[in-house]
């Protein structure tokens, strides 16, 4: 499949998920007492992103409660800009809509992480 956008655009997309991710592991490490916990956690966060994200059912096809749910996920913006990359080859201009979201996310969580951890240690 040739890449038709800039490639820099794709790793500030990689970017923004991965601390989005980060945040919110880090989130559920804060509130988890014991590693059973955090991995129980992580599965009971990570299952209805994935089926959440539009991966599999395209959002638009999900009632309008399920779909006001999919904001918060941050899988359904990473999917959305690695498909205007690859198959679109849109440029920042055109995923800026998917990216301010996503470091949103990114923001919100480790900021909520940081003072959960900070609230757990005080």
């Amino acid at each position: 499949m040739p890449f038709k956008s800039e490639l820099w655009v794709l790793y500030l997309g990689i970017g923004l998920f991965v601390l989005a991710a980060v945040g919110v592991g880090l989130m559920i490490s804060s509130l988890a007492l014991t590693l059973q916990q955090a991995l129980l956690g992580a599965f009971l966060f990570m299952v209805p992103a994935v089926l959440l994200s539009g991966f599999a059912t395209p959002i638009v096809n999900m009632t309008p409660a399920v779909q006001a749910l999919t904001h918060l996920d941050p899988l359904r913006y990473y999917l959305l800009i690695l498909r205007g990359v690859f198959l679109e080859g849109a440029g920042l201009h055109l995923l800026r809509g998917e990216m301010w979201p996503l470091a949103l996310i990114a923001v919100a969580t480790l900021a909520a992480a940081g003072l959960l951890f900070r609230h757990r240690m005080g």
